[in-house]
């Protein structure tokens, strides 16, 4: 299965765009001026100032919101990251609830073509009145823009309410993460009842994005958090040349790739039988803010650096030998010790030593400054889809005696249902309401 227009709603009497309903069009003009970096504006200034010129015709590329499966999964990993956990506001209706998915949708497909939202955009409205969408994306293309959206257990049901109407059709695979050795959460910046994954080539476009879903939302739903990435470090295309994380060392090499069709269905795309119906074609998301204590790992010799991964820094070779792409050889030894330590992480993560278990990575840098001490605040946004988040817990219980546990903090975390994508003249998460 892969991304595309569902044929069978090409000529659909629904096949028509959605437009914001009058909610959404008041919930512009309530934002005001909202903010929305709940999270990681301190990145904002680094992300944009090592931004890398694209050509105009990537620049210019542009993802269908409709389909199958949502964008934004094994989309080719774009450059630039916005990810924003919302909550629904105090007191919001199954009818509030539905209508913010309608409104995020018709926003969604305008903005994923390049086009600007509401029809009147931010140049040709009444000087009366806040202009539809703010403008800061107006002269520049789709940059490859996509829009994800998922939904978190809290949203089926909340403190033993069922707000929505929705919580016998809870996925049993969707609940909160178990926590994890050396977890260190902060609940400000774990958790969420809504998830937008906006992702672009353009820092701009991808900021665009959620400012604008978050005006939507005005009165409906809030924003609880949300980060900014960069420098994506993780290839979904065979045609990406591998990334590096801030440490240094090529990351994702044995990433799930689009063409994979076998093993996304085995390993990404939920399927029918595995429950409730709704979710099938969907996904599950699993994000963790990894901070890296950078200062120690600096300072750290290349061997040490080398043994704690279980592959070479400059190309990406396994210590066991051959290049970035040969299999490890867990079995091979140097000098009479194992090639790669058994604590390496490469080791400890391979699916070798999982039976088999894969996810399809999308993680990307950050930084948000600096702390109190002095110290870079920078690391890993993980972003991880799997077709069960048990496939996540399976690899990071195998991680609780990762050497590379001493130069990392797990400060933020959270979970999401990832429905199907939405058809022509639809919606997302049309199946779990209907």
């Amino acid at each position: 299965m892969t991304h595309g227009i569902d044929p069978e709603s090409r000529d659909s009497p629904d096949a028509r765009p959605r437009r914001l309903s009058r909610r959404g069009l008041l919930g512009l003009a309530g934002a005001g001026a909202v903010g929305v970096v709940a999270g990681g504006a301190g990145g904002a200034a680094v992300a944009a100032g090592v931004a890398s010129a694209a050509s105009a015709a990537a620049a210019s590329a542009a993802h269908p919101f409709h389909g199958v499966h949502q964008a934004g999964l094994t989309t080719p990993v774009q450059d630039r990251l916005h990810f924003a956990a919302f909550d629904m506001a105090e007191g919001a209706t199954r009818a509030d609830a539905i209508s913010l998915l309608k409104d995020w949708s018709a926003a969604a497909a305008a903005m994923t073509t390049g086009a600007a939202i509401g029809a009147t955009g931010a140049v040709d409205g009444p000087l009366t009145a806040p202009p539809e969408d703010t403008g800061e994306a107006l002269d520049l293309p789709a940059s490859s823009l996509t829009l994800t959206f998922g939904f978190g257990p809290e949203l089926f049901e909340k403190d033993g309410q069922d707000r929505f109407g929705i919580a016998d059709r809870r996925p049993p695979r969707l609940r909160p993460l178990p926590r994890f050795a050396g977890d260190a959460l902060q609940p400000a910046i774990s958790g969420g009842e809504l998830c937008v994954q906006a992702c672009a080539d353009d820092p701009q476009v991808a900021v665009h994005a959620i400012r604008n879903l978050s005006r939507i939302a005005f009165g409906r739903a809030v924003i609880r958090w949300s980060q900014l990435g960069f420098g994506r470090t993780s290839s979904t295309s065979s045609e990406q040349k591998t990334a590096r994380n801030l440490f240094g060392f090529k990351d994702g090499t044995a990433n799930i790739t689009s063409d994979e069709t076998a093993e996304l269905d085995k390993w990404v795309w939920a399927a029918r039988d595995d429950g409730p119906g709704w979710m099938a074609g969907g996904s599950y998301l699993v994000t963790r803010k990894i901070r890296m204590v950078i200062e120690t790992w600096d300072r750290q010799q290349l061997a040490e650096q080398q043994r704690v991964i279980g592959r070479d820094k400059g190309e990406g070779a396994p210590l066991s030998g051959g290049s970035e792409f040969t299999g490890p050889d867990f079995r091979a030894t140097r000098a009479g010790a194992p090639a790669i330590d058994p604590r390496a992480h490469v080791r400890l993560a391979h699916p070798e030593n999982l039976g088999g278990t894969r996810l399809l990575r999308r993680g990307y840098n950050y930084v948000d400054g600096s702390d109190p001490l002095g110290r870079l605040d920078a690391g890993l946004f993980f972003i991880s889809f799997q077709r069960s988040p048990e496939q996540f817990v399976k690899v990071q219980s195998a991680l609780a005696s990762d050497a590379m546990a001493e130069y990392i903090k797990h400060v933020g975390s959270a979970v999401f249902a990832v429905p199907p994508g939405a058809r022509r003249g639809g919606w997302v998460g049309e199946s779990l309401f209907a």
